[in-house]
Order: structure tokens, then C-alpha cells, then sequence
């Protein structure tokens, strides 16, 4: 298998015979075996089981048994999803004693139901705390386009998985931007749907309120495939019209040149001008990140007090601190989160999709993890989530894609619908698509070239 085949690919040589499913398999494996010590995007394989689920495919097409949709294609899962059999870490030492899993998480029972194999669990930001996946247990993934940059987080591992080319599809948790930051840095597809659209059984949580299950993807087409047979409904059509505005104020600020231009582009191309702002944006970024801390600390307060040595120090920290919040502070936050919900649902009366930036600017680099804000550099792990964790708050989906650009590195957007109004981000990222605004990452159209 040539890296970078898509699912709906895959599925489709499996099925007209053009490839068997274990030579898939084998070629995936000793892909991920030859490449990944550089990216370090997977924490576990399952080498024998998905060799043997492999072959099943193929002895079921050579009985002529009708195969599923995604039957033979390989899959990862962000280590905090259950998997049958094996202990879920949440990229933490401090699970590592506890009983394997009795049965697989739900979305990935769903992807199994129609087929998929899963082939690894893959790196992340301890419990999912982060931005970075720079984890002290498991080490750090490394972006794909650069090994010496970031991958971004907390969903790391999946997202530099796809990028590198080592799995088509991989499942990801979205809380504050974990799905968004990493699609953005590695120059791939992610989805945050609407939260409590997908199921969340059996992926350990970090954030109770906010917690969204999602996935990324190398084409739209394989997102969109995999997000309706893990949601357990039809298809919707697309809108064929999309009403669209671009974020101004706050997502309009601290932009790299790069990136503004190709937001220019983007909007240019759909007739747009002038932007929509959404009211006090920094109070919903800061509600957001207490509700995070407040509802992740009251979580691992047992265990703090318990084993408190052996967390990641940074992890640590941050849930001690969250524990440690009035909870008259969290109260506030959820008030405020209320009424913010009730004035973003306000704009949708006008339009179906808003357009934002994900990151401000490409990947920064390991050794000088900063991003400029302001005009001064900054944090990166505490900035990178600046124009996902307000839209987080109000429970919307959004769809990150890859921007076309000149650049070597990747830069993402934002798509952002109503509730339940997926569709409409797939339409409008179609149309980008189409216009060869968005699509292909740089890394995969130089090695596919």
C-alpha cells in the first residue's frame, strides 16, 4: 500500500479484489514499524490481532460474503479510548495497573461493526491535559512536516499519524481545540462534532461539560464517511447553499502573514466582506479554560491525593490548581457560558458557518515552543488554543481543514456551524476544496508527487 491511501480507497481495492486486506495490513505495519521512531505518534500496535482481522476480511470475500463499508481499512485510536483487552493509560503511568478494558469504546465498536481494524493506540498529552503531546511517560510526538516542531495536542499522535501517512483515519478528543490544534499544525482533516452527537462511553474523560469524541482524516471525504457510521445514521445531504461570515475582533488578531493571506483568499473566493464579531470573546476563552480545570481536577482529586508523584509534573499542577478553584468561580463560568451559548445561537439566525483561524501561525519549534501574541512572544502550550477554546464553550461543531498556501508548513481553518448542522460544514469545506482553497497537506503532495 502506497502511503497516504485514503479509507474509502482502501475499502474499495479490498472489495473488487485489487488488493487483499492482510497485504494492506502488512504494508501498514512495517510502514508504522520503519517510519514512526521519528514521529513517535504510536504509543501501542496490535500487530497480531489486526493481521488476523485482517485475513477475516479476506476469507469473507472469498466466500463472496457481502463486506461492510470501511471492511479491511486500519485505525488508531488516541490512547484514552477502551479497546477490548488492553489497559486505556490516558497517557499516564498512573493507569497502568488498572483491568484491561471488557469491551471496546463505542465509536470504535462502531468502526469495528463496520469494519475498520484497529491498529494502534497513539500519543497524547497526559488525560488529555495539553497542547503539545509532550508527555513525561511516552515521550513527544514530532510534526511530520518537520520533526523539529510541534505536533500539537492533546490529540498529537492521531492527528501526526495521518499526516505522516501512517493510518488514513484516527479518533481523537476535542475539549478545548485537542482535535483543531493538532489537525491545524499537521496539515490534516479533523472534526469536533456537536457535543453529545457522538458517543462518549468508554473514552476517559478530562472535562464532563465539554468532552467531545471526533477523528481525523486525510481526505473529507473518508472524515465525512467515518463521522456518519460513527454517529449510527444516514448521510445528510449538503446544503446547496451555505450562508457564510468570517470572525473579526478577536479571530482576527495576532494572525501570521501567511495565514491572513490565505483567510483572504478564502473569503475573497466566497464573496465575503466584512466580519461578524462574537460579544466578550476573551471572558468565553477564560470560562472555557476554568470549567476545564474546575470539572478535570474534581476528576483526579482521588488519585492526586493517592499518587500524586506520579503524574507529569505540568499535568499536575494544573489539576491541583483546578481542584483548588472556588466553586462559586465555577458557577460564574457556567452562567456565563449560558449566556454566551444563547448569543452565539443568535448570530446562526443570519448565517450557517462562520470561518475562523485554528492556530495563529504554522507548527513552532520544539526547542522555542513560543507563538507571538501582541506582538511579543509567548507560550505556545498556553496560547495555542486562542481561537478554539471560546467556540468550545456553546458545545458547536467544527470542522478544521488543511489551507492550501505557499508555505512548507500548514496552517488550519475553522468551520462553525449550529448544533446538529454538520452538513453545512461539509458543504461549505467542499466547496473550498473544489476552489483548491483547502485539501492536501504539503507533506503528502510532496511524497505523493
Amino acid at each position: 500500500m502506497t502511503r497516504f491511501a485514503s479509507a474509502l480507497g482502501i475499502a474499495q481495492d479490498i472489495r473488487s479484489g485489487k488488493r487483499s486486506a492482510a497485504s494492506v495490513m502488512q504494508s501498514v505495519l512495517a510502514t508504522i514499524n520503519q517510519h514512526d521512531a521519528a514521529i513517535h505518534s504510536v504509543t501501542h500496535l496490535f500487530a497480531q490481532q489486526a493481521m488476523e482481522q485482517a485475513q477475516a476480511v479476506d476469507a469473507l470475500l472469498a466466500r463472496n460474503k457481502p463486506l461492510p463499508p470501511l471492511a479491511g481499512v486500519p485505525f488508531g485510536v488516541k490512547d484514552l479510548f477502551d479497546i477490548q483487552g488492553h489497559v486505556t493509560t490516558a497517557g499516564s503511568i498512573v493507569l497502568r495497573n488498572t483491568p484491561p478494558a471488557t469491551q471496546d469504546a463505542a465509536i470504535v465498536a462502531r468502526l469495528r461493526a463496520a469494519g475498520a481494524i484497529a491498529v494502534a493506540t497513539l500519543n497524547m498529552d497526559e488525560f488529555a491535559y495539553g497542547f503539545a503531546t509532550d508527555n513525561a511517560h511516552y515521550g513527544i510526538t514530532r510534526n511530520p512536516h518537520d520533526t523539529s516542531r510541534m505536533a500539537g495536542g492533546s490529540s498529537g499522535g492521531s492527528a501526526a499519524a495521518v499526516a505522516a501517512g501512517f493510518l488514513p483515519l484516527t479518533l481523537g478528543t476535542d475539549t478545548n481545540g485537542s482535535i483543531r490544534v493538532p489537525a491545524s499544525l499537521c496539515g490534516v482533516w479533523g472534526l469536533k462534532p456537536t457535543f453529545g452527537r457522538l458517543p462518549r462511553e468508554g473514552a476517559y474523560p478530562f472535562s464532563a461539560s465539554l468532552d467531545v469524541v471526533g477523528h481525523f482524516a486525510g481526505t473529507l471525504d473518508d472524515l465525512m464517511a467515518a463521522f456518519y457510521i460513527m454517529a449510527g445514521t444516514p448521510a445528510e445531504p449538503e446544503p446547496q447553499t451555505v450562508r457564510a461570515a468570517c470572525l473579526g475582533g478577536w479571530f482576527a488578531q495576532n494572525l501570521s502573514p501567511a495565514l491572513a493571506a490565505a483567510i483572504g483568499r478564502v473569503c475573497q473566493h466566497l464573496g465575503l466582506s466584512g466580519s461578524v464579531e462574537l460579544p466578550q470573546t476573551p471572558t468565553a476563552r477564560a470560562a472555557s479554560f476554568l470549567i476545564t480545570a474546575a470539572e478535570g481536577g474534581t476528576l483526579h482529586l482521588p488519585r492526586l491525593r493517592a499518587a500524586a508523584e506520579e503524574y507529569d509534573p505540568a499535568t499536575r499542577d494544573r489539576l491541583l490548581a483546578g481542584a483548588m478553584l472556588p466553586s462559586s468561580t465555577y458557577v460564574q463560568a457556567q452562567r456565563f457560558r449560558r449566556w454566551f451559548r444563547q448569543q452565539v445561537h443568535a448570530v446562526f439566525e443570519q448565517v450557517d458557518v462562520l470561518i475562523a483561524p485554528a492556530v495563529m501561525c504554522e507548527a513552532p519549534r520544539l526547542d522555542d515552543p513560543t507563538v507571538m501574541v501582541d506582538g511579543k512572544p509567548a507560550s505556545a502550550r498556553a496560547n495555542l488554543g486562542l481561537y478554539t477554546q471560546p467556540i468550545t464553550l456553546p458545545g458547536l461543531p467544527v470542522l478544521c481543514l488543511p489551507l492550501r498556501n505557499t508555505g512548507t508548513l500548514p496552517l488550519g481553518l475553522q468551520l462553525v456551524a449550529a448544533p446538529g448542522r454538520e452538513a453545512a460544514l461539509f458543504s461549505l469545506a467542499r466547496k473550498l476544496e473544489q476552489a483548491g482553497l483547502a485539501g492536501r497537506c504539503p507533506l503528502e503532495a510532496q511524497q505523493a508527487a
